[in-house]
Order: structure tokens, then C-alpha cells, then sequence
């Protein structure tokens, strides 16, 4: 009898250990509730600080975790079994996750703090009246160049980059919209072009540039460009600023044929368990301090209005990192090409990609 119990007794301790483990694996991956706020974010996006300082706040423990593509976001909240209480997609993404269903409508009652962002940054078409996004962070897609390195070139467009002088100069963000956006709009096309002929001459015209594409990388373009390892970088403007603020001899510009204006977007997916404390944190991200503080950190513009106010005049005052939109009539922001079409766009870059030697 005794060692009947006995076993009884180490079953019941190995299940509630192996309860307890699981517990706390499903919150390593995004089972939150209770008292945690989950967050699903793009990497190195948030100032560290802040999470600390809601944590702080709130009492609210944020479980943070990280992605490094739309697709890959969309694609595993869309399977429904990691739980997220708040996510950061870009515009295009939040379209497509609206018409999928995947977000929750925002209760505007419950961020008094988006009275603070710019008007301009509201009623977008990928959201109208905002119904399930909040700006988060906006900026644009360019090019970073050394001029030193360039022996005193300036680049102004995108057909600069096909400059037989430049071979293996040239690092190329690993994004499919990026890259084909940049050229369709060398050949005077709009980013969101659907015309197979049109993508199939901007493939064409990027086989071109292949000789004088050193590598397609992800986050680690910013050491490689401030180390001057490229001349030449094809990034996001945010990125530019992190790059420039390391090497004074690099410079960023929206090239004149046309770019990228983007947005990420705070929204609350369809199976968030604690959505008090998303609407909570999402309103503490608005805050003018909070912002301001995270801009700095990160070195993306801001759409909060009032933040301009806390960050050093030399940021807030840069043109190359918060243009007047007013006369930048060749920006255009990436519209939801639709699952097939989106695919044809990754096949295409694939196989530029596959060139790499």
C-alpha cells in the first residue's frame, strides 16, 4: 500500500511540474492572460525603458516578443495558437489582416492619448477612422550613401544604383516589396503595380544590377553600411538615421523618381486575452513623453505631434527623417496586393535573390 501511494504520490508531483513548465513555456511564447500583456513587435523597435517603466506603472508584466516580417507576424497569429494582446504591423499587412478578420476593433475611449497624434497620420485607407490601428512609428524607404567612399558622388536616384562604377558596392534590404518597389519605380511605375508585364521588366532591369549588389541582408545592413563594408545601402529611413548617427560620412535620400511612405501601427489581434491592458499600453506609447523617448531610442519619426516638442531640435528639425508630406506627392504607400499577386512579387525576388554568387 505504501508504495502504491508512494507512486501516486510522484505521479501527481511529475504532472503538476510538468502543469508548472508548461505554464510558463505557453507565456514564453505568447499564451498571456491574467496579469501579463503580451507584445508582439518588430526587433529592436521599443525603448527597453519603457516596458519597465508600464510594468512599473500598471503592475502589468509584459511578455515581449519579436518578428522579423509582416508574413511571418500575419502568418502565426493567424494560426491561432499563440495568443498576442498587441501587435505592430505595417500598413499593407493591416489591411489584409482586417480583411481576414484577424484584429479586433480599438475602444477610442480607451486611448484618450491618440487626441496627440498628427491628423495627417489618421483615416488612412488601410484603416479607416482608425477603427483597428494606432500609429506607432512612419518613415520611409531610401538610400544611404558614403561619400567618401564614392569619391564625392551624390546620389539623387534610383538609377544611380546601376552605375556600372559601383559593382559590389551596393547592399539591398531583404524585402521583396522594397526591392521590387525600387524598381518599378526606376522605370517610372507605381510600387503597387500589378501589370505582369511592368514586374517582369522590373525583374529584368534588377538582374541588371546583380554586379554591383555586394549582398541582400536584414538587420545587420546598419553595421555593415556605418562600417563602411558597402558605399551604398537601400533601407528604411529609420534605419538611416541609426546608420548616420554612427558615421557622419553617410547620407540618406528618398531618390526623385518616387519611394515608400510606410506606417506600423499598434492593433489588437482577434485572440488577445487581456484586452484592458493592450488598450493600456497602447495609450501609454502615445503618450508625448513616452514617444518621444521611444523615437530617440529607436531613430524612426514619430506621428505624435506633441512628442516633436521633447526630442532634441536636430531630430525633430531633420527634413531628410520628417519631409513636409505636403509636397511629396511621389510617395506612395503599400497597398494589399492580394495573396496571389503578393506571391508572384516573392517569386520574382527569389529569384533575383538566387543570383547571389
Amino acid at each position: 500500500m505504501r508504495r502504491l501511494v508512494q507512486g501516486f504520490a510522484a505521479v501527481f508531483i511529475a504532472a503538476f511540474v510538468l502543469m508548472f513548465v508548461t505554464h510558463r513555456l505557453n507565456e514564453a511564447e505568447g499564451y498571456g492572460g491574467g496579469k501579463t500583456v503580451t507584445v508582439y513587435n518588430w526587433g529592436d523597435y521599443i525603448d527597453p525603458a519603457l516596458i519597465r517603466e508600464f510594468e512599473k506603472e500598471t503592475g502589468w508584466k509584459v511578455i515581449y516578443q519579436t518578428f522579423d516580417s509582416n508574413e511571418a507576424m500575419m502568418a502565426k497569429i493567424a494560426q491561432g495558437g499563440a495568443t498576442f494582446d498587441v501587435a505592430v504591423p505595417s500598413d499593407y499587412a493591416i489591411s489584409k489582416m482586417i480583411e481576414e478578420k484577424l484584429l479586433l476593433p480599438l475602444d477610442h475611449r480607451k486611448l484618450p492619448n491618440l487626441q496627440y497624434i498628427e491628423p495627417r497620420f489618421l483615416n488612412l485607407p488601410f484603416d479607416p477612422h482608425n477603427r483597428y490601428s494606432v500609429p506607432y512609428f512612419w518613415g520611409t524607404v531610401g538610400i544611404v550613401y558614403n561619400r567618401e567612399m564614392l569619391g564625392g558622388k551624390t546620389i539623387t536616384s534610383w538609377n544611380d544604383l546601376w552605375d556600372p562604377n559601383l559593382r559590389n558596392q551596393i547592399l539591398l534590404v531583404d524585402g521583396a516589396r522594397e526591392v521590387m518597389g525600387m524598381a518599378l519605380n526606376s522605370l517610372g511605375y507605381s510600387l503597387n503595380d500589378t501589370n505582369k508585364a511592368h514586374l517582369q521588366e522590373a525583374k529584368r532591369k534588377l538582374d541588371r544590377l546583380m554586379p554591383n549588389v555586394k549582398a541582400i541582408v536584414g538587420d545587420e545592413i546598419k553595421l555593415l553600411l556605418a562600417n563602411e563594408e558597402a558605399a551604398i545601402g537601400v533601407v528604411w529611413s529609420g534605419d538611416a538615421a541609426e546608420i548616420i548617427a554612427e558615421n557622419d560620412k553617410l547620407d540618406y535620400v528618398v531618390p526623385k523618381e518616387g519611394s515608400n511612405l510606410w506606417f506600423d501601427n499598434m492593433v489588437i489581434p482577434k485572440t488577445a486575452k487581456n484586452i484592458e491592458g493592450a488598450h493600456a499600453f497602447i495609450n501609454f506609447m502615445l503618450d508625448p513623453k513616452h514617444a518621444a523617448q521611444n523615437a530617440e531610442y529607436v531613430g524612426y519619426s514619430t506621428p505624435n505631434k506633441k512628442a516633436l516638442r521633447y526630442l532634441p531640435k536636430d531630430i525633430a528639425g531633420d527634413r531628410r527623417f520628417y519631409p513636409d508630406l505636403d509636397s511629396a506627392g511621389h510617395l506612395e504607400v503599400y497597398e494589399n496586393l492580394g495573396k496571389h499577386m503578393l506571391a508572384y512579387y516573392n517569386e520574382l525576388f527569389l529569384q533575383f535573390k538566387m543570383q547571389q554568387k
